[in-house]
């Protein structure tokens, strides 16, 4: 089982949410410590959480969300849910149509559910990294949130890291600090090899990572759900603990999003 810190990390949610969801009935967690209070959830949970996020993203109520789910609406009318809301949408501002692409993104997790590619995780030690860095707030760990922050963030420090004529080493790196607001700190690296200062940007040495579960997503970040999920099951069908937030690593970006290959880190135990 995992943790309610853990579940909503890999859920790509917040604590917050998922102790709402609990308090109105709408998701409850497998297991409570009668002792505690601590709530603990399986990965099979997730099949619903995914369902509640993209109806609720949708715009319906949480109790029309609740409504929708007792009556068992296949992925088939979800589709066209979004369909129609598309409709609606197309008018507004670039903020909503980022979160209509995270709705689709859920759908096509949920399509994938049963079909996870458990096999393809590896466990293996990540080695210390010196780094060039650059970081921004978001508000959440949403795709909606997090995806207007990244690829500015890693925009603008490519552009001091070549004006600095410092050579990069590595492919880059994102990774993520959670806020005890509930925010998120979003770092965008690139590997270098020179001293830290001087520079309008950080150069900090990433630590190693012992013991980390890896796997490969290929295709845009946007649908990066089923990968995420695979993870999920592989670390709780392996007696693992997940430790912190994904670090992911961008093997390949051409221009063409749908060629992306990205390999997502999470330190175990």
């Amino acid at each position: 089982m995992f943790s309610i810190g853990d579940f909503a990390r890999l859920g790509l949610v917040s604590v917050r949410m998922l102790r709402h969801y609990d308090a109105i009935g709408l998701l409850r967690p497998a297991h409570v410590d009668p002792a505690t209070g601590y709530r603990s959830y399986q990965a099979e949970q997730l099949a619903r959480l995914n369902r509640i996020v993209a109806i609720k993203d949708l715009g319906f109520t949480l109790e029309q969300v609740r409504a929708i789910l007792d009556e068992k609406v296949s992925t088939e009318e979800l589709h066209g849910m979004v369909r129609l809301r598309r409709a609606e949408l197309e008018a507004r501002i670039s903020a909503d149509l980022a979160r209509l692409r995270s709705v689709e993104a859920r759908l096509r997790t949920i399509e994938t559910e049963g079909h996870m590619r458990t096999a393809e995780v590896v466990l293996k030690r990540v080695e210390p990294v010196r780094v060039a860095q650059l970081a921004a707030r978001a508000a959440s760990y949403q795709g909606e949130d997090i995806g207007p922050v990244i690829g500015p963030l890693f925009e603008e420090l490519c552009r001091r890291v070549a004006a600095a004529c410092v050579r990069i080493t590595g492919p880059g790196i994102a990774h993520y600090r959670e806020e005890a607001d509930g925010s998120i700190m979003v770092h965008a690296c690139l590997p270098v090899n020179v001293a830290p200062g001087g520079h309008d940007f950080e150069v900090v040495d990433l630590p190693a990572v012992e013991t980390a579960a890896t796997i490969i997503h290929h295709g845009p970040m946007e649908d990066v759900g089923p990968t995420f999920q695979a993870l999920a099951h592989w670390i709780e069908e392996n007696g693992r603990r997940s430790r912190d937030l994904a670090r992911e690593i961008s093997l390949h970006c051409p221009d063409d999003r749908d060629e992306w290959v990205t390999e997502l880190q999470i330190e175990v135990s």
